[in-house]
């Protein structure tokens, strides 16, 4: 009798490597603010794996979150019934993040510059947008006062700009000591992990660096899906791709993603 052979796992999407190698920087991590999308995904991959005690706190209250299946928002119900403690949202910020106890915040947006400040008010004018974004929530908060920020995002020329239609939550303002004039306390975007690599921020200028691309990704499509002349690290590496262990713990938690009957 033939036993057939096994069906090879389907190789790993943009989003995948996207929310791995986002995970993997929260290695370590004491305590993690984190966004919907992609930034929940990596950060409760990161739980799973690399730092098990990380403490996951929402903007909805939700303190010590450890989601059993990935929540459809900030609201899900999911948070709250497995929180270690639910408290206001003024206390969330007001105390939590203003008051700098929080060392990593995830956030995605639609667009960023080459400072790492990032758009998600509009596209277009603000009077008369193209598109009418979800707004700030708590993201200006977020880079503002965590230790340092992990932002997640698709990279494209319309992503990736010159300028932003509207600066919403401000990274590395113009450049050197922006934020120190600012009196923002965190050291805010500290890596931009996309779907084509991964870029950092330079430590005189603060101006994003690509410092790794991922496999199978050319240099020339991640300067083409650039809205800026993109610099890259002269030591530039490839990405570590996804490991079978690591993508089947991130296959099983997105399986999960539907609510329990």
């Amino acid at each position: 009798m033939s036993l057939g052979h096994a069906t090879p796992a389907p190789p790993a999407t943009t989003d995948e490597i996207m929310a791995v190698v986002a995970a993997r920087e929260l290695r370590g991590t004491a305590t993690c603010f984190v966004g919907i999308g992609i930034p929940s995904t990596a950060a409760n991959l990161a739980r799973r794996l690399y730092s098990p005690a990380v403490v996951l706190v929402y903007e909805s209250g939700a303190i010590g979150a450890k989601p059993l299946r990935l929540p459809l928002s900030i609201g899900d119900g999911e948070l709250a019934d497995t929180a270690d403690v639910v408290v206001s949202v003024p206390e969330i910020f007001n105390y939590w993040l203003q008051g700098g106890r929080i060392d990593v915040g995830m956030l995605g947006a639609a667009q960023i510059d080459r400072f790492a400040n990032l758009n998600t008010t509009v596209i277009g004018d603000y009077d008369a947008p193209r598109v009418r974004l979800p707004g700030a929530g708590g993201a200006p908060q977020i880079a503002a006062s965590c230790g340092k920020v992990v932002v997640v995002m698709a990279q494209s020329a319309r992503t990736f700009v010159g300028e932003l239609d509207f600066v919403t939550t401000v990274g590395h303002g113009d450049g050197p000591g922006a934020r120190e004039r600012l009196g923002l306390r965190g050291r805010g975007p500290s890596v931009v992990v996309t779907d084509l690599g991964v870029l950092r921020p330079d430590p005189s200028s603060r101006e994003l660096v690509l410092t790794a691309v991922h496999p199978g990704v050319e240099l020339a499509t991640a300067k083409d899906e650039t809205g800026w002349e993109l610099r890259v690290a002269r030591d530039l590496s490839t990405t570590v791709p996804p490991s079978t262990y690591e993508l089947s713990a991130l296959r099983a938690l997105v399986a999960e993603r539907e609510p329990r009957r």
